[in-house]
């Protein structure tokens, strides 16, 4: 038996961080989006009793350090199913290191996979519970649609759907730790806070003026992306109703509202880097397609 699930992106329209907690982790107030930008996943069930991976980006671990290979291992810890043995095929599409949770969705992907082939019943509560356990995007990415995502990550609550116009993302060369990300926090002098309770007010009351002009990721603070001024100018330059980095970077996102405005951005966009998308908001995390 085989199923294969789309595992979609994630940008954060809006993340803040309010503080390091005592077990070194951070207490995170995020505004996450799913969007249409994906990664395939495939489970198929072997007689081999063993997790395999297979990758086609050579730049992923396929061993024990694959985040799919940890949440297989998770699914099954979790609801004591014996693993016959499955063999997960990854292909890649997000960026890696880039802030939109491409490793999660890959996870993600592979506890929905799971679930799917062992155990239909499986409830958001135990999907979240897992996914945890491996990342805390990981509940966000296996759900999606448009949340609110609190304390590590792991905390989730529905909001209503934005049905956003296009959305360009561009990355940079560059990637970003987010370990060494969460270190200049720690060391940050400085923090300025973001809007909370507005951006989410906003969202409730449909108001897309009044959430367009709240998007903002804490770590631009403290993250040096050089090529993100030029990035947003340029989307800017085109029309967008806001741009921001995502995550912990170092892709930059925007949100257009005409579709032409968008895909004139995007053309010039592509003349001065590789890798840029194209996307719309989507209602899920993942999706499966057979």
């Amino acid at each position: 038996m085989k199923v294969t699930v789309k595992a979609f992106a994630k940008i954060n329209l809006m993340l803040d961080i309010l503080k390091t907690l005592p077990n070194g982790f951070h207490d995170l107030f995020m505004l996450m989006q799913s969007v249409s930008l994906f990664d395939t996943v495939s489970v198929e069930t072997t007689e081999s009793g063993k997790i395999e991976i297979n990758c086609d980006n050579p730049a992923i671990p396929t061993g024990e350090k694959n985040i799919a290979y940890k949440a297989a291992k998770a699914f099954f810890d979790e609801t004591k199913i014996e693993n016959p043995g499955v063999a997960i095929n990854i292909e890649k599409r997000i960026p890696h290191a880039a802030g939109l949770a491409g490793g999660s969705a890959d996870a993600a992907g592979t506890i929905i996979a799971l679930k799917t082939l062992f155990l239909p019943s499986l409830g958001d509560r135990e999907i979240i519970k897992i996914g945890a356990k491996v990342g805390s995007d990981v509940p966000f990415c296996a759900l999606g649609g448009t949340m609110l995502a609190q304390y590590t990550g792991t905390v989730l609550s529905y909001l209503p759907d934005l049905n956003l116009g296009k959305i360009i993302i561009v990355k940079p060369k560059m990637s970003v730790s987010t370990g060494e990300a969460y270190k200049a926090f720690d060391t940050a002098e400085r923090v300025r806070h973001i809007d909370r309770d507005g951006i989410l007010f906003s969202v409730m009351n449909g108001d897309f003026d009044g959430v367009y002009s709240r998007v903002e990721n804490v770590f631009e603070q403290f993250i040096d992306v050089p090529e993100r001024i030029i990035i947003k100018a340029e989307m800017r330059k085109h029309g967008a109703c806001c741009c921001c980095m995502s995550g912990s970077g170092p892709s930059v996102f925007g949100v257009f509202k005409n579709a032409a405005d968008a895909e004139k951005c995007y053309d010039s966009l592509k003349k001065k880097f590789e890798q840029v998308f194209l996307c719309d908001a989507v209602k899920n995390g993942t999706e499966i397609v057979e």
